[in-house]
C-alpha cells in the first residue's frame, strides 16, 4: 500500500498549489523530513519557512499538529480509517477520506474540485455550488465501488484533470461518455454551475524596510490571525483607507515608495504601500536582523516576499 505519510502530504501540498509546482517542493520536502517522526520533530519556523508559496499557513500550522499527534497518541501511526483520520488536527473530509481510501483502501468517498466537476456533469446536477455540494457527494457515494476505492478516486481526479476539464471538455475521449448526461443534453462546458462570486472587500497596508549595514528588521507575526506566526516585514493596521505611517516600528524618517505590492488573499484583496528607513526600530519591537542577501531563507509569506523584492532595489 502506499506509505500514507507520502499521501498526506501530497494531498494538503496539492490543495491550493497545481501538480507542476509541487512536484519539486514534494520531492525537497521528503527530502527534509522523510516520515512522521522527523516531521513531528521539526522547528515549527522551519516547517513554516518551507511551506512559503504554498498557500494557506494554516495547512501548514495544522500538519505539524497532525503529525506531532499521531506520534504522540497513535505511536507513529497514521490511523488507518476514515473516522480515525478525521480526528487529527487539520485532516477535513476530503483530506481524511483520501488517505483512507488511497493509502490504506478502505472505501470512502473522494470528493475534490476534478472529482466534483466529472459527478456534476455526470448526473447533470445543475444547482450552483456550494449548494450542489450535498448532492454532489451523494451521486459519488452512489458510485464509489467497495473494492479498490483508491484507485477509482484517482482515476476520477485523473479523469477530471486531463479530460473533463474546467473549459473544453475533451468528451470524445471520456470513458463516461455513453452514460454522461450533461454531454447528451449539451450543457457539459456548463457545469458545475456556480453562484454569482461577491465582490471581495480591498484592505490597505503599509510594509516597513528597515535596513541597517546590510540587515533588515524582520518581525514575527502573532501567532493567530493572517499569516500565523510567520517571520515578516512590519506592518501597520490593514484597514479600509490607506494607514499611511500608522504602526510604523521606528520614528524614522521614512520615505514612501511611489509603487505598492497588491496581494489577494481568499476573502479580501490587500495593497501595501512600501517605506524605507535607515533608523532605528523602537526599543519596544520583538524583531531580528536578517541580512539582505539571505533574506530568500528568511521564509517571507509571498505579499512580503514581494515586498522586499521591491524595496532591497530602491
Amino acid at each position: 500500500m502506499p506509505d500514507p505519510y507520502r499521501v498526506w502530504l501530497s494531498e494538503v501540498m496539492l490543495q491550493q498549489t497545481t501538480v507542476a509546482a509541487v512536484g519539486p517542493r514534494f520531492t525537497a520536502w521528503v527530502e527534509r523530513w522523510p516520515d512522521i517522526a522527523s516531521l513531528a520533530a521539526a522547528p515549527d519556523e522551519a516547517i513554516m519557512a518551507a511551506w512559503a508559496g504554498l498557500g494557506y499557513y494554516a495547512r501548514a500550522r495544522n500538519l505539524v499538529k497532525a503529525a506531532r499527534a499521531v506520534v504522540a497518541e497513535h505511536g507513529g501511526q497514521f490511523p488507518a480509517t476514515e473516522a480515525g483520520l478525521r480526528a487529527l488536527p487539520g485532516l477535513g473530509a476530503y483530506t481524511a477520506a483520501a488517505v483512507a481510501a488511497i493509502a490504506f483502501g478502505e472505501r470512502a468517498v473522494v470528493v475534490d474540485a476534478n472529482v466534483e466537476r466529472v459527478v456534476a456533469r455526470l448526473f447533470a446536477i445543475a444547482t450552483p455550488l456550494p449548494a450542489a455540494r450535498p448532492a454532489i457527494r451523494a451521486a459519488t457515494d452512489r458510485i464509489t465501488p467497495q473494492a479498490r476505492a483508491g484507485d477509482f478516486a484517482q482515476a476520477m481526479m485523473d479523469l477530471g484533470s486531463a479530460i473533463c476539464t474546467v473549459k473544453k471538455p475533451q468528451c470524445l475521449l471520456c470513458p463516461l461518455a455513453v452514460d454522461c448526461r450533461a454531454r447528451v443534453e449539451g450543457i457539459a462546458d456548463t457545469l458545475p454551475a456556480k453562484a454569482p462570486r461577491k465582490e471581495r472587500p480591498s484592505r490597505h497596508g503599509t510594509a516597513f524596510w528597515i535596513e541597517q549595514e546590510g540587515q533588515v528588521w524582520l518581525v514575527r507575526r502573532p501567532a493567530k490571525g493572517m499569516l500565523g506566526g510567520m517571520r515578516a516585514l512590519p506592518t501597520g493596521p490593514w484597514e479600509d483607507e490607506r494607514p499611511g505611517l500608522a504602526g510604523a516600528p521606528g520614528q524614522g524618517p521614512w520615505v514612501i515608495l511611489n509603487d505598492t505590492v497588491v496581494h489577494g488573499f481568499t476573502h479580501f484583496g490587500l495593497e501595501l504601500a512600501l517605506a524605507k528607513s535607515e533608523g532605528e526600530p523602537d526599543d519596544s519591537a520583538a524583531g531580528e536582523w536578517w541580512p539582505v542577501a539571505d533574506l530568500e531563507t528568511a521564509g517571507l509569506p509571498t505579499v512580503f516576499a514581494r515586498a522586499a523584492d521591491r524595496l532591497k532595489r530602491v
